[in-house]
């Protein structure tokens, strides 16, 4: 039986302990031993961008980013988007914006984009081009994809709710 570690994540804001060998990758982490299987394998070499996933909020590859560098650290999911069961503004705009045709790029093009808008969130079209280099779209071409971004960008993802930005708690009173 191979050597396994216990790693520390939390995945889409829930913490979860888990026994890996060290050779794992995320990505097979995610989708073989966690059943999120929202993240995509496709490439297995870093150039599709389909398992694109936030580790601490930074974009990664899951398919090749050791599930063991990921030990206490954040990772995020297309699954730890959505909150109560509507869609995050920016799935929401793929959908309004015919981002996707077989969806199978759609998961990591969606995770660069929100990586993207919480760094930058009035993104211009040039930064949602470079944003999105790394996923590559057999069926769509870009052009509904680039513009659900900036569609989302302009309906404010991305940017914290107004008592956070003020530092106020939601439902505070003085």
């Amino acid at each position: 039986m191979p050597e396994t570690i216990e790693v520390e994540l939390s995945v889409n804001e829930h913490p979860r302990s888990i026994r890996i060998e060290p050779r794992e990758t995320l990505g097979e982490v995610l989708r073989d031993r966690l059943g999120l299987t929202g993240t995509k394998i496709s490439c297995d070499a870093q150039v599709c961008g389909a398992c694109t996933v936030l580790v601490d909020g930074l974009a990664v590859s899951a398919c090749t980013y050791l599930a063991v560098d990921a030990d206490e650290r954040a990772v995020r999911t297309i699954e730890g988007l959505a909150e109560e069961g509507r869609l995050s503004p920016l799935q929401q705009a793929f959908i309004d914006h015919a981002g996707f045709q077989c969806g199978f790029c759609t998961p990591g093009m969606v995770m660069a984009a929100t990586a993207l808008l919480e760094e930058n969130p009035d993104p211009d079209r040039e930064a949602v081009v470079h944003a999105l280099e790394g996923n590559i779209c057999r069926c769509t071409g870009y052009a509904q994809i680039i513009d659900a971004v900036l569609a989302a960008a302009a309906a404010g993802a991305g940017r914290p709710p107004a008592s956070e930005a003020t530092g106020e708690r939601v439902g505070a009173t003085s």
